[in-house]
């Protein structure tokens, strides 16, 4: 019988939100508790800001708890290193919270790490949070029930909803990100969409060991074991488990089930479920 609770996927250790995870139940449980578990742990970064719905009209800073509309200068920098750099009334630094000119927030209940950027035309609703040193990118949509944590991407044009990155994960361009989970240092290569919903719309079932398992879930996309990678325009269909350390070649199609720890999907190399 194979085991679903999320240790079986996520080494969990340097995740400051595992408690999200709840013990012992199958892993995609996990995503009916988000919302109401960022309600209750949200603390809102943004509440100082004065237009919601509206891109900003400047570029503003987060730092030391408070909003700083000027006495600051970009300077630059890798994200999710940890080395972008604000200079602030003269100090430098690498914690200071950067919103562009042009993003979207469009409630205040959004939390923001130290060092994460937002990009230009990225859109943002709430409840969501973002860890440290994370870069949301121009024109990614976060449509809101999202937990994201450290030193991940966000990429332009891509769209997340319902979900959850831990530490690393990346869905860098033109990704699709629905009710779903990515492990650490994930990568999804561009175009990579992670669909949620059958086309008849029933609940979700996955073929397990000891049988067909009801989800419970309508919407279910893919949870994504530590370190898979998903090559450039694969599409995972619903209900799709992978292990850790999967390749899932591009162009390929992931049939829903579960996948074991390092499978090889897609191309010459494929292994079955």
């Amino acid at each position: 019988m194979e085991r679903l609770e999320a240790s079986t996927f996520f080494d969990l250790q340097e995740f400051s939100h595992r408690a999200v995870f709840p013990d012992g139940a199958p892993v995609w449980e996990t995503l009916s508790n988000l919302r109401d578990y960022l309600e209750q742990r949200l603390s809102s970064s943004i509440t100082g800001l004065s237009f919601y719905g509206v891109p900003l009209p400047q570029t503003v800073v987060l730092f030391e708890e408070r909003v700083w509309y000027d006495a600051f200068e970009i300077l630059g920098g890798d994200v999710t290193k940890g080395k972008f750099r604000v200079r602030v009334r003269g100090q430098e630094t690498t914690e200071a919270t950067v919103l562009y000119a042009g993003s979207v927030f469009m409630d205040p209940n959004v939390q923001l790490g130290k060092g994460t950027v937002v990009e230009p035309g990225a859109l943002i609703k709430g409840p969501t949070i973002i860890g440290a040193s994370t870069e949301i990118r121009q024109g990614a949509y976060l449509r809101g029930t999202c937990l994201v944590g450290d030193r991940c991407v966000v990429g332009h044009t891509t769209e997340v909803k319902g979900s959850i990155f831990l530490n690393g994960a990346k869905a860098g361009h033109f990704a699709y990100v629905g009710d779903s989970i990515l492990g650490t240092n994930v990568n999804l290569g561009a175009g990579t969409k992670l669909a949620n919903l059958k086309i008849k719309g029933n609940a979700i079932r996955i073929w397990t060991e000891g049988g067909l398992m009801d989800t419970g879930r309508r919407k279910l996309g893919a949870i994504i074991g530590d370190g898979t990678e998903i090559g450039c325009n694969a599409v995972t269909n619903p209900g799709t488990i992978l292990g850790k350390r999967c390749l899932v070649f591009p162009l390929t199609s992931v049939p829903a089930g579960i996948y074991k720890e390092r499978s090889v999907i897609g191309g010459k190399s494929e292994r079955s479920p």
